[in-house]
């Protein structure tokens, strides 16, 4: 889960979608598979599978940076409202202790929230 800087409601419903369609477009060259993914007015939640070569925080860090820079490109008032798209922090976590049916069934759940 990540954030987007100073939880700004800014990932409206064209964004939403865009971003959607980033992140699906790389997952072959950045290693994962998104298995759930939800995107809230003002963070992103990704339930990914993960090469394992590939350490979770540098896709993670890819996938911000990417859909920041053509975020920010495609939707110019980005740039004007925000110094930068996402918070530098993030959460990250392992599926482990529940299982994986939990974990997508709280994600799909994000929007009635």
């Amino acid at each position: 889960m990540f954030c987007a800087k100073y939880r700004r409601k800014v990932l409206n419903e064209p964004i939403a979608a865009r971003m959607k369609e980033l992140v699906l477009a790389k997952q072959a060259e950045y290693g994962y598979t998104i298995m759930e993914m939800e995107i809230m007015p003002d963070h992103v939640h990704l339930l990914l599978d993960a090469d394992p070569r590939e350490g979770i925080i540098g896709i993670v860090a890819k996938i911000k940076g990417y859909t920041s820079h053509e975020l920010r490109k495609e939707f110019p008032w980005l740039k004007k409202r925000l110094p930068t798209l996402w918070t530098r922090s993030k959460f990250i976590s392992t599926v482990g202790s529940v299982t994986l049916d939990v974990v997508k069934q709280y994600i799909e759940n994000q929007k009635g929230v």
